[in-house]
């Protein structure tokens, strides 16, 4: 049996709740953080460092970040579009930061109202800020809509590339690519994974789907197979980006958990305990709808988790 270990990156504490219309209560949101570490999800990005008129369903981050620090062996990540954000981040302690860059212009100045080139900039200019104050934080780009992006459309593949090596040259310790609008296929996520890899090899970082179309799932597999080991997943698939009209649909942990663990890939994470993780955050938004086939049709008749 393969029990090659892969890392799921819980993202709906941000990428989830800041495209609901409701602001969870963060007594909440501690909760739900909790669970999901029982579980055994050990790296979650748990807010974004944004301005509260912007996002107020994030404006208590700090306050989450406190909680999660509490919690042994997890790796804490938020978000953050510029130095600013960067700034408070190191200042709540975070170990990790994640800088979103659009490959697609279009995209990145509705998200951050910078250009991506803009962006390098801001990476290069975090990179020397935790070099200075905190150099044990790590930190990532994201390429946003590296897939094809709804304001823009079609984003050129030796673009999205380009632009990886740029983030990587700038300091980020890994470059992920991310699906932001649901528009990729297998394919094209095996070509520009692969693509990657070749170019920046060990700085090849997340996967980040979309199941806007149904293939978040497939993706994900076909991701894998170009041999990316990190995956970011929704709990209950909520979540999507509330500058993408019409990205709804993160990729469901749940489903993605049992996918692998099916398949004898070790995620370290307890099926039983991460669907119980769906009732703190039922809870905390009551009336949203919460996704994902596994919840709903429950574990296999005799179901045992591959070994870690």
């Amino acid at each position: 049996m393969n029990t090659t270990t892969i890392l799921i990156s819980e993202v709906g504490p941000r990428d989830g709740l800041q495209s609901v219309k409701a602001t969870m209560p963060t007594a909440d949101k501690l909760r739900w953080i909790s669970a999901l570490h029982a579980a055994g999800l050990r790296e979650i990005e748990v807010g974004s460092f944004v301005p509260a008129r912007l996002l107020p369903q994030l404006a208590d981050t700090a306050e989450v970040v406190a909680h999660a620090l509490t919690l042994p062996g997890l790796t804490v990540l938020a978000l953050v579009p510029n130095l600013r954000g960067a700034q408070a981040a190191l200042a709540a302690g975070v170990h990790k930061i994640t800088v979103p860059v659009s490959a697609s212009p279009a995209h990145c100045m509705a998200n951050v109202r910078k250009s991506p080139q803009a962006m390098v900039e801001e990476v290069r200019l975090i990179d020397a800020l935790r070099r200075r104050v905190a150099p044990q934080v790590g930190l990532e780009a994201a390429i946003s809509t590296a897939f094809g992006c709804n304001l823009q459309g079609a984003v050129p593949e030796d673009e999205v590339i380009r632009l990886a090596v740029q983030c990587a040259g700038a300091g980020a310790d890994d470059v992920g690519l991310s699906d932001t609008t649901g528009h990729a296929n297998p394919a094209q996520v095996s070509r520009l994974f692969t693509r990657l890899r070749a170019e920046i090899g060990h700085q090849a970082g997340a996967a980040h789907m979309h199941n806007t179309r149904g293939l978040g799932l497939a993706n994900c597999l076909a991701a894998y197979e170009a041999g990316v080991r990190t995956f970011d997943a929704s709990l209950a698939g909520l979540g999507g980006c509330p500058y993408a009209p019409g990205a709804s649909g993160n990729v469901v942990t749940e489903d993605l958990v049992f996918m692998f663990e099916a398949m004898g890939i070790a995620t370290g994470i307890d099926l039983t305990r991460l669907i119980a993780a769906r009732a703190p955050l039922q809870a905390g938004l009551p009336g949203e709808p919460l996704y994902g086939m596994t919840p709903e049709a429950g574990l296999p008749h005799g179901w045992t988790p591959t070994a870690p």
